[in-house]
């Protein structure tokens, strides 16, 4: 089986082939906060497939050469998992609530995440320091209140731990004409407590961020026999990696396409920044 381990993911979807983009050019006219999100879980040969029918229309994120990003999310939930709960069940006001780290870059946000009336992602972000990755120091525990209080839903960061973590590699790829991006994320692994769950290293996740109205990947990845899931990275990690929780369509996705749990490093080991 074709497999890409972080270090091997840009070869394996040729993204040399595709033209680059600054990230302040792809900000400029696909950073969107108010979207929706479509996910797919395909293999990487679907994903190589994808990268080059794309090619003519989309470019990749290119950071001096550098053309995927290593992701570290910390996610806050509450001590009985109202978010996980919240998803699971699909409740119309569901919230996620987690810091991000860009590992190589060394840059770090804190980002709470809501749904709208209609079901649309609206994603809120602040900007923090890198070595504050995993924590909800003052400044950020203030920014989470505001943004959940104003959404409606009654929960503050003092009711917040850290939950879960979820590492992974992300190409970006935007369409600079329609405002449309495309993440593909490998290497995708959830901890919790000590343990660790793993995408299957020969499926790709990949995510379509736009309108309401299906974009073109989303075409072509019907094409290509795709359909999409509805799959949190967050969910599935506790799906897998909490005893006792309820069984649910998330974990049985998820057992098709994860490794079962084994114990690995300590929740929060931080990878350091080049």
């Amino acid at each position: 089986m074709t497999s890409a381990s972080s270090s091997s993911l840009p070869a394996a979807l040729d993204l040399a082939a595709l033209r680059g983009a600054t990230l302040s050019e792809i900000d400029a006219v696909a950073a969107l906060q108010h979207r929706t999100d479509r996910k797919y879980l395909i293999p990487l040969p679907q994903a190589r497939t994808l990268v080059r029918l794309l090619a003519g229309s989309h470019h990749v994120l290119d950071l001096a050469g550098r053309r995927t990003t290593h992701y570290l999310s910390t996610y806050f939930d509450t001590e009985h998992l109202g978010s996980w709960h919240a998803h699971v069940q699909g409740r119309r006001r569901r919230w996620k609530v987690r810091t991000r780290l860009y590992a190589q870059d060394a840059l770090c946000r804190v980002e709470v995440k809501t749904k709208d009336g209609r079901g649309a992602t609206v994603k809120h972000a602040q900007g923090v320091p890198a070595t504050a990755y995993g924590e909800l120091g003052a400044r950020a525990a203030a920014f989470v209140n505001e943004i959940l209080e104003r959404s409606g839903i009654p929960v503050t960061a003092d009711d917040l731990r850290p939950a879960a973590e979820v590492r992974y590699v992300r190409a970006a790829l935007a369409d600079l004409d329609h405002g449309t991006r495309v993440t593909l994320d490998g290497a995708l692994t959830c901890h919790r407590a000590g343990h660790t769950a793993a995408l299957d290293p020969g499926h790709v996740l990949v995510e379509t961020k736009g309108t309401v109205r299906p974009a073109p990947a989303d075409r072509l990845l019907l094409r290509l026999g795709a359909r999409p899931v509805s799959l949190s990275k967050y969910v599935v990690g506790q799906s897998l990696l909490t005893p006792g929780l309820p069984d649910n369509d998330i974990r049985r996705l998820a057992r098709t396409h994860f490794s079962t749990p084994t114990r690995t490093a300590p929740l929060l080991e931080r990878t350091p920044a080049a």
